[in-house]
C-alpha cells in the first residue's frame, strides 16, 4: 500500500503578511498602555527585589552579592520575622474570617429591616469612611485599660477588664475588633448579592416546607458563593498588607508620640502588633538592610500568592457545600 504524500500548505501572500503585521501592531498599541504599566511598576521591581535579596545592600553603597546569607539570617537569626510572621498568618484566618461573617450577617440582618433600612446602612457604612489612623487612636482611647470607656462599663458590671493594645494576649483581638468596626464596605457588597437571589427560589422552598436555615444553605449560600470568595480573596491580600493600624496603635499604647527622626521599634507589646510589612519598613527604611527586607518582601508576596491560588482552586466548595 502506497502512502500518500500531503502537499505542503501554500505560504501566505505578501498581501496577506501585511495584513497580520499591521493587525498585531494595533493589538500591542492597544495593549502598550498596560505593558508598559505591568513592566514598570511591578514586572521590573519584583525582578530588582529577587536581585537584591542576594546582595548586601544599604542604598548609599553599591551592592554587593553575597549568596544566600540573607536568606539564611532571615530564616534562622532574624529576632522579628518568626513573630510577625505568626501575626501576620493569625491576622489572615482570624480577622478575614470575622470580618465576612460579620459583613454577611449584617447584611442579611439589613435586608430584612422593613423601616429605617437607608439610616441602618448608612451607620453600618459610615465607620469604614473614617481615616485609618483618626479610627486607631479612637479604639486606643475606647479601650484604654485604665480609663476607657469599654473597661469602665465593663468593670461597673463586674466583668473582667483586659489590657487590650497594652497586653500581648488581647492586642490582636482589639486589632480584629477595629477592622470588624469598619466593615461597611462588605456590608454593602452582600447586600447587593443578597438583593440579587432571585425570589421564586425562596418561595419554591417555602412551599416545600424548608426552614430558614435551609433556605440559607441550599439557596443563598450558593448564589452568593462567588460574593463570599472575592471578600475573602481581597481580604486575606489586605491582612497581608496590614501596616497603619497595628504601627499606630503599638505606638499610641507605647507612649511614643512620633517626632522628627524619633526610631521606634515596631511590635508592642512584646512584638504581638508586628506585621510582616512592619518587618519590610523597618529592616529597608530604618536600618538600611535592604537585602533583608527584600527577602522578608519575597516571603510575603509568595504567601498571597499561595493562599490566592489555594482560594481559586477552591473556589466550588461553597457551591458543592449547598448542594
Amino acid at each position: 500500500m502506497t502512502a500518500t504524500a500531503i502537499p505542503p500548505s501554500p505560504s501566505p501572500s505578501p498581501e496577506l503578511r501585511a495584513k497580520r503585521r499591521r493587525s498585531a501592531l494595533r493589538t500591542a498599541a492597544f495593549m502598550s498602555p498596560w505593558l508598559i504599566g505591568f513592566g514598570v511598576f511591578f514586572a521590573y521591581p519584583l525582578l530588582s527585589t529577587v536581585y537584591f535579596s542576594f546582595t548586601k545592600y544599604d542604598g548609599f553603597r553599591p551592592p554587593v552579592f553575597n549568596g544566600l546569607d540573607n536568606w539564611t539570617y532571615v530564616f534562622s537569626d532574624y529576632p522579628m520575622f518568626w513573630p510577625a510572621m505568626g501575626n501576620t498568618l493569625w491576622l489572615v484566618l482570624v480577622m478575614v474570617a470575622c470580618r465576612v461573617v460579620f459583613g454577611l450577617g449584617t447584611g442579611l440582618l439589613i435586608t430584612k429591616i422593613k423601616l429605617g433600612t437607608g439610616i441602618f446602612r448608612t451607620l453600618f457604612y459610615l465607620p469604614y469612611l473614617a481615616p485609618p489612623v483618626a479610627a486607631t487612636l479612637a479604639f486606643v482611647f475606647l479601650l484604654n485599660p485604665g480609663t476607657g470607656p469599654v473597661n469602665t462599663l465593663l468593670d461597673s458590671v463586674g466583668l473582667p477588664t483586659p489590657g487590650w493594645f497594652t497586653d500581648a494576649d488581647w492586642s490582636k483581638p482589639a486589632l480584629t475588633a477595629l477592622a470588624v468596626w469598619g466593615v461597611g464596605d462588605l456590608m454593602v457588597i452582600f447586600m447587593a448579592a443578597l438583593l440579587d437571589v432571585p425570589r421564586e427560589q425562596y418561595e419554591a422552598a417555602e412551599l416545600d416546607g424548608a426552614g430558614a436555615l435551609q433556605r440559607f444553605r441550599h439557596i443563598t449560600l450558593p448564589n452568593i458563593s462567588p460574593i463570599i470568595l472575592f471578600a475573602v480573596v481581597t481580604g486575606v491580600i489586605q491582612a497581608m498588607q496590614y501596616y497603619t493600624q497595628p504601627l499606630v496603635a503599638g505606638k499610641v499604647a507605647a507612649g511614643v508620640i512620633g517626632g522628627s527622626g524619633q526610631q521606634f521599634e515596631p511590635g508592642y507589646p512584646d512584638k504581638s502588633t508586628l506585621t510582616l510589612p512592619q518587618v519590610i519598613y523597618n529592616a529597608g527604611f530604618q536600618r538600611f538592610d535592604y537585602g533583608t527586607a527584600c527577602v522578608v518582601a519575597l516571603v510575603l508576596f509568595a504567601l498571597s500568592m499561595a493562599f490566592t491560588a489555594l482560594l481559586m482552586r477552591r473556589r466550588g466548595g461553597l457551591i458543592e457545600a449547598g448542594d
